[in-house]
C-alpha cells in the first residue's frame, strides 16, 4: 500500500542533499573512523551522501539500505566516481552479511525509523553480533521538538528538467507514551500542469531519552559509551533538537 523511500522520495533527497552536502556528520564520521583499518558498514546508507566521502577518504565502507531506489542512486553516483562498494538491500534490524565489521555507523537519525522498542533492542543486539571484538557502533539520534498532533506542511522544488516536485507531510499518529509519531508523506511530480507521478509513504519516527538509550546500549552488551552533541566529540547534549551521537564498543 505504501512506498518506502521510493523513486520520488529519492529524487527529492538527491536534490536537497546532494553528494557533498553535510550537516557536519561527514566530517565527524571521517574523523572518528580515521584509525579504522577493517571494514565499515553504513546501515541506512541511502544514496551515499555519507558513505561515498568516507570511501574517498580511504575507508573500506559497505552500504546497507532497504530502498531499491536509494541503492540505485548510490550505484549511479559511485559509478560516476569509479567506485565499486558492496551494497546490500536488507532491513536494518535483520540482515545476514558475509563478514563482520570493525565499525557500524548509522548517521542522520536513521535508527529512529525502526518502529517499536522491541525491534530497536533486537537491532542493537544484531549490530553487536555483526561487529568484531572491540568493534564500534556509532549512530545519531535526536529528540524532536515538534510533536504537534495533526501537523501539516507542503514543500515544492523545481528540477533541472523544469518539473515540479511536491511533498505534502501530514502527521497521522502521535503516541507520547511510546515516544513515536507517524507521518503520511505524499510525493508528486508535475510538468505543464499535468501530474506525472505520485507515491505515498508512511514514515514512523521514534525517539529516546539520552540516558534511556545509554541503558539500551549497555543491555545489548556495549561498553565505553560516549555521548556527543552536534558533532563535537564529548560535548554533552543540552536540549532537544540537537543531533546526539552515541559511540559504543562491543565488549
Amino acid at each position: 500500500m505504501y512506498s518506502s523511500y521510493g523513486a520520488l522520495c529519492t529524487e527529492v533527497y538527491d536534490l536537497t542533499k546532494p553528494l557533498g552536502f553535510s550537516f557536519g556528520d561527514v566530517e565527524y564520521y571521517t574523523e572518528r573512523l580515521s584509525g579504522v583499518t577493517g571494514k565499515v558498514l553504513e546501515v541506512g546508507c541511502g544514496s551515499g551522501r555519507v558513505m561515498i566521502p568516507l570511501i574517498q577518504a580511504g575507508l573500506d565502507v559497505e552500504g546497507l539500505d532497504n530502498s531499491p531506489a536509494m541503492l540505485d542512486s548510490c550505484r549511479r553516483q559511485c559509478a560516476q566516481l569509479q567506485l565499486t562498494p558492496r551494497l546490500y538491500q536488507e532491513e536494518m534490524y535483520d540482515f545476514e552479511l558475509p563478514h563482520p565489521y570493525e565499525a557500524i555507523i548509522i548517521p542522520g537519525g536513521s535508527f529512529q525509523l525502526i518502529e517499536g522498542r522491541a525491534l530497536a533492542i533486537t537491532a542493537l543486539a544484531h549490530f553487536k553480533a555483526c561487529l568484531t571484538s572491540g568493534g564500534r557502533l556509532i549512530l545519531d539520534l535526536f529528540i524532536p521538538t515538534d510533536v504537534q498532533e495533526h501537523a501539516h506542511s507542503t514543500k515544492t522544488w523545481t528540477t533541472p528538467d523544469q518539473e515540479v516536485l511536491v511533498l505534502e507531510d501530514r502527521r497521522i499518529e502521535r503516541d507520547l507514551l511510546e515516544q513515536r509519531v507517524v507521518s503520511l508523506l505524499k510525493y508528486e511530480k508535475w510538468k505543464d500542469g499535468s501530474l506525472l507521478q505520485t507515491e505515498l509513504q508512511r514514515l514512523p519516527l521514534s525517539w529516546y531519552g539520552v540516558y534511556e538509550f545509554e541503558l539500551m546500549l549497555e543491555k545489548a552488551g556495549f561498553a565505553d559509551i560516549v555521548v556527543s552533541a552536534d558533532y563535537q566529540y564529548k560535548r554533552q547534549p543540552e536540549r532537544a533538537g540537537q543531533m546526539i551521537t552515541y559511540e559504543a564498543t562491543r565488549v
